[in-house]
């Protein structure tokens, strides 16, 4: 009986390590700014994101643009996302832009905790910041975000 839960031991094991060596390859590739576009420009690395927090807390994501007003501040939004029985617009990155018309938004942990997966931060008895999952997180689906500045915007494409 030993001997054939060891064995049943050992495939369990060689399937959970082809599952994670055959998943771990599969990412998408990072998107670039297309340098033929002439006006603004923006792109979110990675374009799809998993709502659950540990995947969540651990992903960066960053909204890359170009063709914006150099040395102006670019802020970005998430457009009609379902909230309350309401679609609101939130407000999820910001940043500065470069002298090349660039800029690279990286959201927040505190805004992917509290508008993505819409949970909040505690602390434990050892005083260790932990997640309170008080709601289900952002329903998934196709969101559209926007990049805007006092002069510019990515609704702006020309």
């Amino acid at each position: 009986m030993k001997k054939h839960l060891k064995y049943l031991a050992v495939i369990v094991f060689f399937l959970v390590a082809c599952g994670v060596f055959v998943t771990s390859g599969c990412s998408q590739p990072v998107k670039t700014l297309d340098p033929g576009v002439k006006g603004p420009q923006l792109i979110v690395n990675p374009d799809t994101v998993r709502l659950g927090v540990a995947k969540m807390k651990d992903t960066k994501l960053v909204f890359s643009g170009s063709g914006f007003e150099p040395g102006d501040s670019v802020f970005i939004k998430l457009l009609n996302v379902p909230v309350d029985e309401k679609k609101v617009d939130l407000s999820i990155a910001s940043a500065d832009i470069r002298k090349d018309g660039t800029f690279d938004a990286t959201v927040g942990l505190l805004t992917k905790v509290s508008d993505f997966l819409r949970a909040k931060i505690g602390s434990n008895e050892k005083m260790e910041n932990i997640m309170i999952i008080t709601q289900p997180p952002m329903p998934a689906g196709t969101y559209t975000e926007i990049g805007f500045s006092l002069t510019r915007s990515s609704s702006d494409l020309a």
